[in-house]
Protein backbone atom coordinates (compact mmCIF):
# COMPACT_ATOMS: atom_id res chain seq x y z
CA UNK A 1 0.00 0.00 0.00
CA UNK A 2 3.02 2.51 0.83
CA UNK A 3 5.04 1.54 -2.05
CA UNK A 4 6.22 4.84 -3.84
CA UNK A 5 5.14 4.57 -7.69
CA UNK A 6 7.19 6.57 -10.28
CA UNK A 7 5.32 9.69 -11.92
CA UNK A 8 3.98 8.97 -15.13
CA UNK A 9 4.68 11.76 -17.40
CA UNK A 10 1.89 12.84 -20.22
CA UNK A 11 4.96 12.34 -22.90
CA UNK A 12 5.00 8.70 -21.93
CA UNK A 13 1.26 8.09 -21.89
CA UNK A 14 0.79 9.54 -25.15
CA UNK A 15 3.50 7.66 -26.80
CA UNK A 16 1.60 4.53 -25.56
CA UNK A 17 -0.80 4.98 -27.82
CA UNK A 18 1.25 4.90 -30.78
CA UNK A 19 3.12 1.52 -29.58
CA UNK A 20 -0.51 0.16 -28.98
CA UNK A 21 -1.07 -2.03 -32.61
CA UNK A 22 -4.12 -1.43 -34.47
CA UNK A 23 -4.85 -1.39 -38.21
CA UNK A 24 -4.80 2.17 -38.71
CA UNK A 25 -1.49 3.76 -39.91
CA UNK A 26 -0.27 6.41 -37.30
CA UNK A 27 -1.55 9.36 -39.83
CA UNK A 28 -5.19 7.78 -40.14
CA UNK A 29 -7.40 10.07 -37.75
CA UNK A 30 -9.09 8.77 -34.52
CA UNK A 31 -12.61 8.12 -35.91
CA UNK A 32 -11.91 5.86 -38.83
CA UNK A 33 -13.78 2.66 -38.06
CA UNK A 34 -12.68 -0.67 -38.28
CA UNK A 35 -13.58 -3.49 -40.53
CA UNK A 36 -14.27 -6.38 -37.72
CA UNK A 37 -13.79 -9.86 -38.64
CA UNK A 38 -15.15 -13.34 -37.44
CA UNK A 39 -11.77 -14.84 -35.94
CA UNK A 40 -12.70 -17.98 -34.13
CA UNK A 41 -14.61 -19.94 -31.93
CA UNK A 42 -15.35 -22.54 -29.13
CA UNK A 43 -17.66 -24.58 -27.89
CA UNK A 44 -19.61 -23.85 -31.09
CA UNK A 45 -23.22 -25.41 -31.37
CA UNK A 46 -25.88 -25.56 -33.59
CA UNK A 47 -29.35 -24.30 -33.82
CA UNK A 48 -31.13 -27.38 -32.42
CA UNK A 49 -28.65 -28.04 -29.22
CA UNK A 50 -30.32 -26.94 -26.03
CA UNK A 51 -27.59 -25.63 -23.69
CA UNK A 52 -27.26 -26.66 -20.14
CA UNK A 53 -27.62 -24.42 -18.00
CA UNK A 54 -24.24 -25.11 -15.94
CA UNK A 55 -22.15 -24.80 -19.62
CA UNK A 56 -23.21 -21.19 -19.94
CA UNK A 57 -20.16 -19.11 -19.78
CA UNK A 58 -20.27 -16.36 -16.83
CA UNK A 59 -16.91 -14.38 -16.99
CA UNK A 60 -13.86 -14.01 -19.76
CA UNK A 61 -10.96 -12.30 -18.46
CA UNK A 62 -7.28 -11.95 -20.55
CA UNK A 63 -4.29 -11.69 -18.75
CA UNK A 64 -1.92 -8.66 -18.83
CA UNK A 65 0.29 -10.07 -21.95
CA UNK A 66 -2.94 -11.88 -24.02
CA UNK A 67 -0.99 -14.58 -24.48
CA UNK A 68 -3.47 -16.68 -22.39
CA UNK A 69 -7.80 -16.29 -21.74
CA UNK A 70 -9.79 -17.30 -19.22
CA UNK A 71 -13.28 -18.05 -19.39
CA UNK A 72 -15.64 -19.62 -16.15
CA UNK A 73 -18.87 -20.88 -16.23
CA UNK A 74 -22.37 -21.41 -14.53
CA UNK A 75 -20.96 -24.79 -13.22
CA UNK A 76 -18.21 -23.77 -11.22
CA UNK A 77 -15.04 -24.95 -14.18
CA UNK A 78 -12.21 -22.84 -15.31
CA UNK A 79 -11.11 -23.24 -18.95
CA UNK A 80 -7.17 -21.53 -20.14
CA UNK A 81 -7.01 -21.09 -23.50
CA UNK A 82 -2.97 -19.75 -24.74
CA UNK A 83 -1.89 -18.45 -28.17
CA UNK A 84 -1.17 -20.62 -30.68
CA UNK A 85 2.63 -20.44 -30.79
CA UNK A 86 2.48 -21.48 -27.36
CA UNK A 87 5.18 -18.85 -26.55
CA UNK A 88 4.91 -16.67 -22.83
CA UNK A 89 6.80 -13.40 -23.40
CA UNK A 90 8.98 -14.44 -20.68
CA UNK A 91 10.46 -17.28 -22.27
CA UNK A 92 11.74 -14.69 -25.36
CA UNK A 93 14.17 -12.68 -25.87
CA UNK A 94 14.24 -9.11 -26.94
CA UNK A 95 16.25 -5.84 -26.94
CA UNK A 96 16.10 -3.11 -23.73
CA UNK A 97 13.83 -0.78 -26.45
CA UNK A 98 11.53 -4.29 -27.49
CA UNK A 99 11.15 -4.91 -23.56
CA UNK A 100 9.93 -1.31 -22.97
CA UNK A 101 7.00 -1.82 -25.15
CA UNK A 102 5.99 -5.95 -24.87
CA UNK A 103 3.07 -4.47 -23.00
CA UNK A 104 1.40 -2.52 -26.05
CA UNK A 105 3.51 -4.49 -28.78
CA UNK A 106 1.95 -7.70 -31.12
CA UNK A 107 3.04 -8.40 -34.10
CA UNK A 108 -0.08 -9.87 -35.77
CA UNK A 109 -3.77 -10.78 -34.67
CA UNK A 110 -3.16 -14.21 -32.01
CA UNK A 111 -5.17 -17.12 -32.66
CA UNK A 112 -5.71 -19.90 -29.41
CA UNK A 113 -5.88 -23.00 -28.72
CA UNK A 114 -7.03 -25.30 -25.56
CA UNK A 115 -4.47 -25.47 -22.40
CA UNK A 116 -6.50 -27.00 -19.37
CA UNK A 117 -9.55 -27.24 -17.70
CA UNK A 118 -10.32 -27.21 -13.68
CA UNK A 119 -13.30 -27.50 -11.35
CA UNK A 120 -12.70 -24.30 -9.05
CA UNK A 121 -15.77 -24.06 -7.20
CA UNK A 122 -18.29 -26.61 -6.01
CA UNK A 123 -22.50 -26.02 -4.84
CA UNK A 124 -22.46 -25.70 -1.27
CA UNK A 125 -25.20 -24.95 1.61
CA UNK A 126 -24.84 -22.54 4.24
CA UNK A 127 -27.02 -24.03 6.96
CA UNK A 128 -26.48 -21.38 9.23
CA UNK A 129 -28.60 -18.98 7.25
CA UNK A 130 -30.49 -22.06 5.07
CA UNK A 131 -28.95 -20.88 1.83
CA UNK A 132 -27.68 -22.68 -1.14
CA UNK A 133 -24.35 -21.13 -2.67
CA UNK A 134 -24.14 -21.83 -6.68
CA UNK A 135 -20.74 -22.51 -7.40
CA UNK A 136 -20.99 -20.24 -10.78
CA UNK A 137 -17.94 -18.14 -11.67
CA UNK A 138 -18.61 -14.42 -10.93
CA UNK A 139 -15.20 -13.05 -11.55
CA UNK A 140 -12.40 -14.27 -12.70
CA UNK A 141 -8.58 -11.99 -12.65
CA UNK A 142 -5.04 -12.78 -13.74
CA UNK A 143 -2.48 -11.64 -11.25
CA UNK A 144 0.86 -10.78 -11.93
CA UNK A 145 3.97 -13.46 -11.78
CA UNK A 146 7.58 -13.12 -12.01
CA UNK A 147 7.97 -16.65 -12.39
CA UNK A 148 6.56 -18.86 -15.10
CA UNK A 149 3.89 -19.98 -13.68
CA UNK A 150 0.29 -18.60 -13.81
CA UNK A 151 -2.04 -17.33 -11.22
CA UNK A 152 -5.48 -16.95 -11.28
CA UNK A 153 -8.27 -15.58 -8.88
CA UNK A 154 -11.94 -16.65 -8.97
CA UNK A 155 -14.83 -15.84 -7.01
CA UNK A 156 -18.40 -17.34 -6.56
CA UNK A 157 -20.84 -15.57 -4.57
CA UNK A 158 -18.93 -16.17 -0.93
CA UNK A 159 -15.75 -17.60 -1.78
CA UNK A 160 -12.48 -16.67 -3.38
CA UNK A 161 -9.99 -18.61 -4.20
CA UNK A 162 -5.98 -18.20 -5.35
CA UNK A 163 -5.48 -21.09 -8.48
CA UNK A 164 -1.50 -21.39 -9.57
CA UNK A 165 -1.65 -23.19 -13.12
CA UNK A 166 2.13 -24.56 -14.09
CA UNK A 167 2.80 -26.54 -16.94
CA UNK A 168 4.78 -29.91 -16.51
CA UNK A 169 6.17 -32.80 -18.60
CA UNK A 170 4.18 -36.02 -17.89
CA UNK A 171 5.72 -38.96 -19.19
CA UNK A 172 3.58 -41.46 -20.64
CA UNK A 173 4.09 -45.30 -21.47
CA UNK A 174 2.54 -47.25 -24.16
CA UNK A 175 2.74 -51.50 -23.91
CA UNK A 176 3.57 -53.17 -26.94
CA UNK A 177 3.46 -56.88 -27.30
CA UNK A 178 7.64 -57.70 -28.31
CA UNK A 179 10.50 -56.05 -28.73
CA UNK A 180 11.17 -56.86 -32.33
CA UNK A 181 7.68 -54.95 -33.40
CA UNK A 182 9.18 -51.78 -33.56
CA UNK A 183 9.53 -51.72 -37.54
CA UNK A 184 9.31 -48.88 -38.76
CA UNK A 185 7.79 -45.40 -38.45
CA UNK A 186 5.65 -46.52 -41.69
CA UNK A 187 4.22 -49.78 -39.85
CA UNK A 188 3.71 -47.59 -36.80
CA UNK A 189 1.60 -45.30 -38.84
CA UNK A 190 -0.54 -48.29 -39.69
CA UNK A 191 -1.72 -49.12 -36.37
CA UNK A 192 -2.49 -46.06 -35.30
CA UNK A 193 -5.10 -45.47 -38.15
CA UNK A 194 -6.56 -49.35 -37.12
CA UNK A 195 -6.88 -47.47 -34.17
CA UNK A 196 -8.20 -44.14 -35.63
CA UNK A 197 -10.44 -46.26 -37.81
CA UNK A 198 -12.53 -47.95 -34.06
CA UNK A 199 -11.75 -51.03 -35.08
CA UNK A 200 -12.81 -52.70 -31.54
CA UNK A 201 -9.57 -54.94 -31.21
CA UNK A 202 -6.17 -53.75 -30.80
CA UNK A 203 -3.31 -54.14 -33.59
CA UNK A 204 0.14 -54.65 -34.62
CA UNK A 205 2.59 -52.30 -35.89
CA UNK A 206 2.50 -54.45 -39.41
CA UNK A 207 -1.31 -54.31 -39.29
CA UNK A 208 -1.98 -57.82 -38.56
CA UNK A 209 -4.44 -58.29 -35.92
CA UNK A 210 -4.65 -60.10 -32.45
CA UNK A 211 -5.95 -63.43 -32.32
CA UNK A 212 -7.10 -64.83 -28.84
CA UNK A 213 -6.16 -68.50 -28.42
CA UNK A 214 -3.20 -70.66 -28.60
CA UNK A 215 -3.27 -69.64 -32.05
CA UNK A 216 -1.99 -66.03 -31.69
CA UNK A 217 1.07 -64.85 -34.15
CA UNK A 218 3.47 -64.32 -30.94
CA UNK A 219 3.91 -66.59 -27.64
CA UNK A 220 2.65 -65.39 -24.91
CA UNK A 221 5.72 -66.11 -22.93
CA UNK A 222 7.29 -63.16 -24.90
CA UNK A 223 8.15 -60.38 -22.68
CA UNK A 224 5.94 -56.69 -23.02
CA UNK A 225 8.28 -54.24 -24.33
CA UNK A 226 7.46 -50.16 -23.41
CA UNK A 227 7.69 -46.55 -25.45
CA UNK A 228 8.27 -44.01 -23.29
CA UNK A 229 7.37 -40.36 -24.56
CA UNK A 230 6.94 -37.01 -22.25
CA UNK A 231 4.47 -34.60 -23.12
CA UNK A 232 3.78 -31.02 -21.71
CA UNK A 233 0.56 -30.66 -19.75
CA UNK A 234 -0.73 -27.84 -17.51
CA UNK A 235 -2.05 -28.74 -13.85
CA UNK A 236 -4.01 -26.68 -11.33
CA UNK A 237 -3.70 -26.80 -7.75
CA UNK A 238 -5.52 -24.30 -4.84
CA UNK A 239 -3.06 -22.07 -3.19
CA UNK A 240 -5.41 -19.68 -1.04
CA UNK A 241 -8.81 -19.69 0.24
CA UNK A 242 -10.55 -16.41 0.96
CA UNK A 243 -13.27 -17.29 2.58
CA UNK A 244 -16.14 -16.27 5.32
CA UNK A 245 -15.72 -12.60 4.61
CA UNK A 246 -18.86 -11.66 2.87
CA UNK A 247 -22.16 -11.59 4.03
CA UNK A 248 -23.81 -10.72 0.36
CA UNK A 249 -23.20 -11.76 -3.13
CA UNK A 250 -19.71 -10.75 -4.58
CA UNK A 251 -19.41 -9.00 -7.93
CA UNK A 252 -16.03 -7.64 -8.31
CA UNK A 253 -12.43 -8.45 -7.97
CA UNK A 254 -9.62 -6.58 -8.94
CA UNK A 255 -5.97 -6.59 -8.14
CA UNK A 256 -3.98 -3.60 -7.48
CA UNK A 257 -1.18 -1.58 -9.47
CA UNK A 258 1.08 -2.98 -6.69
CA UNK A 259 0.84 -6.45 -7.60
CA UNK A 260 0.12 -7.47 -3.80
CA UNK A 261 -3.44 -6.60 -2.50
CA UNK A 262 -7.25 -6.90 -4.26
CA UNK A 263 -10.81 -6.08 -3.25
CA UNK A 264 -13.62 -7.96 -3.89
CA UNK A 265 -16.54 -6.06 -3.47
CA UNK A 266 -20.44 -7.45 -2.81
CA UNK A 267 -23.84 -5.42 -2.44
CA UNK A 268 -22.51 -3.61 0.92
CA UNK A 269 -19.25 -3.78 0.89
CA UNK A 270 -15.74 -3.86 0.00
CA UNK A 271 -12.85 -5.94 1.49
CA UNK A 272 -8.97 -5.55 1.08
CA UNK A 273 -6.74 -8.57 0.68
CA UNK A 274 -3.23 -9.38 0.47
CA UNK A 275 -2.69 -12.37 -2.08
CA UNK A 276 -0.40 -14.05 1.01
CA UNK A 277 -2.81 -13.92 3.79
CA UNK A 278 -5.94 -15.62 3.11
CA UNK A 279 -7.15 -15.16 6.69
CA UNK A 280 -7.80 -11.63 7.30
CA UNK A 281 -9.12 -8.65 5.56
CA UNK A 282 -9.92 -4.94 5.81
CA UNK A 283 -13.24 -3.47 5.52
CA UNK A 284 -12.34 -0.41 3.44
CA UNK A 285 -16.19 0.57 2.50
CA UNK A 286 -19.36 -0.49 4.18
CA UNK A 287 -22.60 1.06 2.96
CA UNK A 288 -24.90 -0.98 4.75
CA UNK A 289 -27.27 0.78 7.06
CA UNK A 290 -28.13 0.10 10.82
CA UNK A 291 -31.72 -0.37 9.59
CA UNK A 292 -31.69 -2.35 6.37
CA UNK A 293 -35.41 -1.00 5.45
CA UNK A 294 -33.56 2.71 5.09
CA UNK A 295 -31.14 1.04 2.35
CA UNK A 296 -31.50 3.22 -1.18
CA UNK A 297 -28.39 1.43 -3.35
CA UNK A 298 -26.18 -1.32 -3.59
CA UNK A 299 -22.57 -1.80 -5.06
CA UNK A 300 -22.37 -2.91 -8.57
CA UNK A 301 -18.82 -2.84 -9.45
CA UNK A 302 -15.75 -1.97 -8.31
CA UNK A 303 -12.03 -1.24 -9.73
CA UNK A 304 -8.67 -0.19 -8.80
CA UNK A 305 -7.05 2.57 -10.72
CA UNK A 306 -4.46 1.22 -13.22
CA UNK A 307 -1.84 3.46 -12.01
CA UNK A 308 -2.26 5.03 -8.68
CA UNK A 309 -2.48 2.24 -5.89
CA UNK A 310 -4.40 4.33 -3.47
CA UNK A 311 -7.49 5.34 -5.74
CA UNK A 312 -10.48 3.22 -6.42
CA UNK A 313 -13.54 3.32 -7.85
CA UNK A 314 -16.93 1.60 -7.38
CA UNK A 315 -20.57 2.35 -8.75
CA UNK A 316 -24.01 1.89 -7.32
CA UNK A 317 -27.26 1.17 -8.05
CA UNK A 318 -27.99 4.59 -8.58
CA UNK A 319 -26.47 5.79 -11.26
CA UNK A 320 -23.43 7.07 -9.39
CA UNK A 321 -19.67 6.38 -9.82
CA UNK A 322 -17.79 6.95 -6.43
CA UNK A 323 -14.14 7.56 -6.88
CA UNK A 324 -12.25 7.31 -3.21
CA UNK A 325 -8.39 7.56 -1.59
CA UNK A 326 -7.79 5.02 0.33
CA UNK A 327 -5.24 7.41 2.02
CA UNK A 328 -7.52 9.86 3.38
CA UNK A 329 -9.16 7.47 6.08
CA UNK A 330 -8.85 3.06 7.23
CA UNK A 331 -12.99 3.12 6.22
CA UNK A 332 -13.45 5.09 2.72
CA UNK A 333 -16.78 6.28 2.86
CA UNK A 334 -16.10 9.87 2.09
CA UNK A 335 -16.07 9.88 -1.47
CA UNK A 336 -13.22 12.01 -3.13
CA UNK A 337 -15.55 12.52 -6.00
CA UNK A 338 -19.04 11.48 -7.30
CA UNK A 339 -19.66 10.97 -10.83
CA UNK A 340 -23.37 11.49 -11.96
CA UNK A 341 -25.25 12.44 -15.38
CA UNK A 342 -27.07 15.78 -14.25
CA UNK A 343 -29.39 15.09 -16.76
CA UNK A 344 -30.53 11.71 -16.39
CA UNK A 345 -31.01 12.71 -12.32
CA UNK A 346 -32.98 15.85 -13.48
CA UNK A 347 -37.00 14.30 -13.81
CA UNK A 348 -36.76 10.25 -12.47
CA UNK A 349 -39.56 7.71 -12.84
CA UNK A 350 -39.65 3.84 -11.32
CA UNK A 351 -38.21 2.21 -14.17
CA UNK A 352 -36.04 5.43 -15.24
CA UNK A 353 -34.55 4.53 -11.87
CA UNK A 354 -33.72 0.95 -12.47
CA UNK A 355 -32.12 1.38 -16.10
CA UNK A 356 -29.74 3.59 -14.83
CA UNK A 357 -28.39 1.45 -12.60
CA UNK A 358 -24.51 0.68 -13.36
CA UNK A 359 -23.53 -2.65 -13.88
CA UNK A 360 -19.79 -2.20 -14.75
CA UNK A 361 -16.89 0.21 -14.87
CA UNK A 362 -13.70 -0.17 -16.56
CA UNK A 363 -10.08 2.06 -16.12
CA UNK A 364 -8.06 2.17 -19.71
CA UNK A 365 -4.25 2.18 -19.28
CA UNK A 366 -3.57 5.54 -18.74
CA UNK A 367 -6.25 5.76 -16.11
CA UNK A 368 -7.79 8.82 -17.41
CA UNK A 369 -11.14 8.27 -18.02
CA UNK A 370 -13.76 5.72 -16.54
CA UNK A 371 -16.15 3.10 -18.99
CA UNK A 372 -19.40 2.60 -17.58
CA UNK A 373 -22.41 0.53 -18.41
CA UNK A 374 -25.65 0.79 -17.24
CA UNK A 375 -28.99 -0.68 -19.12
CA UNK A 376 -29.27 1.42 -22.09
CA UNK A 377 -25.90 3.37 -22.51
CA UNK A 378 -22.07 3.18 -22.80
CA UNK A 379 -20.86 6.24 -21.08
CA UNK A 380 -16.92 7.69 -21.54
CA UNK A 381 -15.98 9.69 -18.25
CA UNK A 382 -13.08 12.61 -17.53
CA UNK A 383 -11.51 11.95 -14.05
CA UNK A 384 -11.56 15.98 -14.06
CA UNK A 385 -15.55 16.42 -15.28
CA UNK A 386 -17.85 14.83 -12.68
CA UNK A 387 -20.56 16.77 -14.00
CA UNK A 388 -21.56 14.83 -17.02
CA UNK A 389 -19.97 12.17 -19.84
CA UNK A 390 -17.66 13.32 -22.07
CA UNK A 391 -19.37 10.88 -24.77
CA UNK A 392 -22.59 8.83 -24.51
CA UNK A 393 -23.36 5.86 -26.48
CA UNK A 394 -27.20 4.34 -26.76
CA UNK A 395 -27.08 0.39 -27.36
CA UNK A 396 -30.57 -0.45 -27.57
CA UNK A 397 -32.43 2.69 -27.47
CA UNK A 398 -35.55 1.10 -29.56
CA UNK A 399 -36.40 -0.88 -26.13
CA UNK A 400 -37.12 2.46 -24.33
CA UNK A 401 -40.65 2.36 -25.26
CA UNK A 402 -41.03 -1.05 -23.79
CA UNK A 403 -39.37 -0.86 -20.37
CA UNK A 404 -42.68 -1.78 -18.48
CA UNK A 405 -42.90 -5.09 -20.55
CA UNK A 406 -38.82 -5.39 -19.83
CA UNK A 407 -39.97 -5.41 -16.27
CA UNK A 408 -42.49 -7.84 -15.95
CA UNK A 409 -40.25 -10.36 -17.56
CA UNK A 410 -37.25 -9.58 -15.65
CA UNK A 411 -35.40 -8.56 -18.39
CA UNK A 412 -34.74 -5.15 -17.05
CA UNK A 413 -32.47 -6.32 -14.59
CA UNK A 414 -30.14 -7.86 -17.01
CA UNK A 415 -26.29 -7.34 -16.61
CA UNK A 416 -24.24 -6.32 -19.24
CA UNK A 417 -20.23 -5.51 -19.03
CA UNK A 418 -18.20 -2.95 -21.33
CA UNK A 419 -14.51 -3.28 -22.08
CA UNK A 420 -11.98 -1.32 -24.04
CA UNK A 421 -8.98 -1.45 -26.28
CA UNK A 422 -5.46 -1.28 -24.74
CA UNK A 423 -5.19 2.37 -26.64
CA UNK A 424 -8.52 3.84 -24.71
CA UNK A 425 -10.01 4.57 -28.50
CA UNK A 426 -12.58 1.64 -28.97
CA UNK A 427 -15.18 0.59 -26.36
CA UNK A 428 -17.17 -2.31 -26.68
CA UNK A 429 -20.62 -4.11 -24.86
CA UNK A 430 -22.79 -6.57 -25.57
CA UNK A 431 -26.99 -6.41 -26.43
CA UNK A 432 -29.68 -8.75 -26.88
CA UNK A 433 -29.40 -11.29 -29.57
CA UNK A 434 -26.01 -11.99 -29.67
CA UNK A 435 -25.22 -8.73 -30.65
CA UNK A 436 -21.66 -6.94 -30.45
CA UNK A 437 -21.59 -3.27 -30.20
CA UNK A 438 -17.86 -1.72 -30.58
CA UNK A 439 -17.42 2.15 -30.97
CA UNK A 440 -14.48 4.12 -31.49
CA UNK A 441 -14.02 7.88 -29.66
CA UNK A 442 -15.16 11.02 -31.11
CA UNK A 443 -17.90 8.93 -33.11
CA UNK A 444 -21.52 10.30 -32.67
CA UNK A 445 -23.85 7.98 -30.23
CA UNK A 446 -25.30 5.84 -33.16
CA UNK A 447 -21.93 5.65 -34.57
CA UNK A 448 -20.25 2.07 -35.07
CA UNK A 449 -20.20 -1.53 -35.74
CA UNK A 450 -22.80 -3.99 -34.92
CA UNK A 451 -21.89 -7.88 -35.00
CA UNK A 452 -23.71 -10.89 -33.86
CA UNK A 453 -21.71 -13.24 -32.28
CA UNK A 454 -22.59 -16.19 -33.98
CA UNK A 455 -21.77 -18.13 -37.15
CA UNK A 456 -25.20 -19.02 -38.05
CA UNK A 457 -27.17 -15.50 -37.62
CA UNK A 458 -30.08 -17.41 -38.62
CA UNK A 459 -30.07 -19.81 -35.21
CA UNK A 460 -30.83 -17.09 -33.05
CA UNK A 461 -34.43 -17.26 -35.02
CA UNK A 462 -35.29 -20.43 -34.30
CA UNK A 463 -34.21 -20.45 -30.92
CA UNK A 464 -37.12 -20.95 -28.09
CA UNK A 465 -36.84 -18.35 -25.29
CA UNK A 466 -35.79 -19.87 -21.75
CA UNK A 467 -37.83 -19.14 -18.50
CA UNK A 468 -36.57 -17.26 -16.48
CA UNK A 469 -36.50 -17.54 -12.57
CA UNK A 470 -36.60 -15.11 -10.09
CA UNK A 471 -33.71 -14.34 -7.70
CA UNK A 472 -33.95 -12.60 -4.59
CA UNK A 473 -31.23 -9.78 -3.97
CA UNK A 474 -30.52 -6.92 -2.22
CA UNK A 475 -30.18 -4.70 -5.85
CA UNK A 476 -34.06 -5.99 -6.58
CA UNK A 477 -34.98 -4.77 -3.13
CA UNK A 478 -33.55 -1.09 -3.64
CA UNK A 479 -36.08 -0.81 -6.35
CA UNK A 480 -38.96 -2.06 -4.93
CA UNK A 481 -38.89 -5.21 -6.72
CA UNK A 482 -41.23 -7.33 -4.94
CA UNK A 483 -44.96 -5.83 -4.80
CA UNK A 484 -47.53 -7.57 -3.19
CA UNK A 485 -49.95 -8.42 -6.14
CA UNK A 486 -47.53 -8.58 -8.36
CA UNK A 487 -47.92 -11.52 -10.90
CA UNK A 488 -45.08 -12.10 -13.97
CA UNK A 489 -47.38 -12.02 -17.53
CA UNK A 490 -46.07 -12.68 -21.05
CA UNK A 491 -44.73 -10.42 -23.11
CA UNK A 492 -46.02 -10.34 -26.46
CA UNK A 493 -43.21 -7.83 -28.31
CA UNK A 494 -40.41 -8.31 -30.71
CA UNK A 495 -38.21 -8.40 -27.83
CA UNK A 496 -39.45 -11.75 -26.52
CA UNK A 497 -38.21 -13.44 -29.02
CA UNK A 498 -34.44 -12.78 -28.17
CA UNK A 499 -34.33 -12.62 -24.70
CA UNK A 500 -32.71 -15.71 -24.41
CA UNK A 501 -29.79 -14.44 -26.64
CA UNK A 502 -27.72 -11.99 -25.00
CA UNK A 503 -24.20 -11.07 -24.56
CA UNK A 504 -23.45 -9.83 -21.45
CA UNK A 505 -19.47 -11.02 -21.17
CA UNK A 506 -16.72 -9.94 -23.06
CA UNK A 507 -13.23 -8.67 -22.37
CA UNK A 508 -10.54 -6.79 -25.43
CA UNK A 509 -6.95 -8.22 -25.54
CA UNK A 510 -4.25 -5.80 -24.01
CA UNK A 511 -2.46 -5.67 -26.41
CA UNK A 512 -4.38 -5.29 -30.12
CA UNK A 513 -7.46 -4.88 -31.57
CA UNK A 514 -9.09 -8.35 -30.40
CA UNK A 515 -12.37 -8.92 -28.33
CA UNK A 516 -13.67 -11.76 -26.79
CA UNK A 517 -16.98 -12.68 -26.19
CA UNK A 518 -19.27 -15.33 -24.77
CA UNK A 519 -22.39 -16.14 -26.20
CA UNK A 520 -24.44 -19.38 -24.37
CA UNK A 521 -21.13 -22.04 -23.91
CA UNK A 522 -19.84 -20.36 -27.30
CA UNK A 523 -16.63 -17.76 -27.01
CA UNK A 524 -16.13 -16.08 -30.01
CA UNK A 525 -13.25 -14.05 -31.12
CA UNK A 526 -13.62 -10.76 -33.63
CA UNK A 527 -10.61 -8.79 -34.71
CA UNK A 528 -9.86 -5.87 -36.79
Amino acid sequence: MDKIHRPVRKKEIDSQKYDYEHPRSASSPTGLREEWKFSQVFGERSSDDEIQDADRISTVEFDKSGDYVAVGDRGGRIVIFETKDGKNTADQHYSRNQLEQLDYVSLNHPEYRYKTEFQSHEPEFDYLKSLEIEEKINKLKWCTSLSGSLFILSTNDKTIKLWKVKDRKVKKAREIDSPHQLLSSENTLLSERSFMNEQGIPSFANGNHVESGADSIFPSQEPRSKIANYEDTAYARCRRVYAHAHDFNINSLSNNSDGEPFISADDLRINLWNLEVSNQSFNIIDMKPSNMEELTEVITSSEFHPIHCNLLAYSSSRGFIRLVDMRQSALCDYSARIFQDEECHGSRSFLTEIVASITDIKFPVDGRHILSRDYMNLKLWDMHMDSSPVATFKIHEHLRPKLCDLYNNDSIFDKFECCLSGDGLHFATGSYSNLLRIFFHGGGSDEGDTIEASKDPNSIKNRKPLPRARRSSLSNLTRGFYKQGHESTSVDCEYSLNSSSKLQHLAWHPCTYLIACASGNSLCFYHA
